[in-house]
């Protein structure tokens, strides 16, 4: 097998609290589908759902496991600080702010990030989400064939303490939007923001771990002083969608505190059995502490951990969504492994129905 270089991201993991309402904030509000209802096999007393779209296709999924009974984390060292989802244009992203804040979302932006233009908000847990618009792109300031090459200083005007606040509050879509118009449609996970205590480490990690390449280094347009670096999968030419790995440099930060409203793991691309495999080999001899392979029906899956713990998983992008439910059909029953269906009538007699 060649040089192994991940595809990008197969999906990530959060914790909630309350299983209903975030279907009511993920599909209800944000327009994502549904695609399995299951449990967390590993506590089969917790839902775990997955949301994504019409099939689940590895970028798209954001999973939840329904904690109700841990407290509320904290983004940190090793942590996720928020997690962005994509959408084509800055018409579109208007659209979204006015849906949210007629919602009683608290939003801010759109903030103009160069590559992108964002709006930020969180979900009822506390979790920071992100909607990124698809360009202008990495390519902007930098040719597409050196991307990363050189650090990139944010202009002034785009920097806290400088930009309109005002202006950005303001701004927004001129008409209710009660319904997700079809150029809503938000088209999967865009990138993971993390924090690291030394990016200079990560960039060791991420790029000899998992065969992803430097596309920026830059500033935190929100602390001038943090560098804010940027991996993906990119060939020289262009950068794969849904593969954006993005870092906050914090030397002697605080360690991250999961539970509640926290990203729980960050899990990339496999092709298949083969390829995870090698993957776990290929980490083995880094001196990483990798899992065994694990059953999870619907992928399979090995965890490990970056240097600031950030917990990881490579999964395979296969069997899929639809080994065991028709698309029509996709998050509608309560789905169970062949190991624990002798225990369904406890499992489900222990869920809180889901609508």
């Amino acid at each position: 097998m060649g040089e192994l270089k991940t595809q990008g991201f197969h999906h990530v993991t959060l914790v909630s609290a309350d299983a209903a309402r975030t279907l009511e904030f993920y599909r209800g509000t944000l327009g994502l589908g549904l695609v399995k209802k299951t449990v967390n096999f590993d506590d089969p007393g917790a839902y775990h759902l997955y949301f994504g779209d019409a099939v689940g296709s590895p970028g798209t999924i954001l999973t939840f496991f329904e904690w109700g009974s841990a407290p509320h984390g904290a983004p940190g060292v090793g942590g996720v600080h928020h997690l962005a989802m994509g959408v084509d244009t800055e018409e579109a992203l208007l659209k979204w702010k006015r849906r949210l804040t007629d919602r009683g979302v608290q939003v801010n932006g759109p903030f103009d990030r160069t590559w992108f233009t964002s709006l930020y908000f969180t979900d009822p847990d506390g979790q920071i989400l992100e909607i990124a618009t698809r360009g202008p792109g990495y390519a902007l300031d930098e040719p597409a064939e050196a991307l990363g090459t050189r650090i990139i200083q944010p202009a002034a005007a785009r920097l806290l303490g400088h930009r309109d606040e005002e202006a950005i509050r303001l701004r927004t879509w001129p008409e209710p939007v009660p319904e997700i118009a079809p150029d809503m449609a938000l088209t999967g996970i865009h990138h993971v923001s993390g924090i690291t205590d030394d990016v200079e480490r990560a960039h060791d990690f991420y790029t000899e771990a998992l065969g992803l390449s430097i596309v920026k280094r830059t500033f935190n347009q929100d602390a001038p002083t943090m560098p804010h670096w940027f991996w993906a999968r990119y060939d020289g030419e262009r950068v794969a969608s849904h593969s954006s790995m993005t870092l906050f440099g914090i030397p002697r930060g605080k360690p991250s505190r999961g539970g509640v409203g926290q990203t729980h793991h960050v899990a990339f691309r496999a092709r298949d059995d083969e390829e995870q495999l090698a993957w776990r080999e290929h980490l083995l001899s880094l001196g990483a502490q990798v899992s065994p392979v694990m059953e999870r029906t619907y992928f399979r899956s090995i965890y490990f951990r970056a240097p600031d713990g950030l917990l990881l998983e490579i999964a395979t992008d296969g069997p899929g969504f639809l080994v065991d439910e028709d698309p029509a059909e996709l998050g509608t029953n309560l789905r169970l492994p062949a190991w624990l269906e002798t225990e369904r009538d406890d499992i489900e007699a222990g869920l809180a129905p889901l609508a």
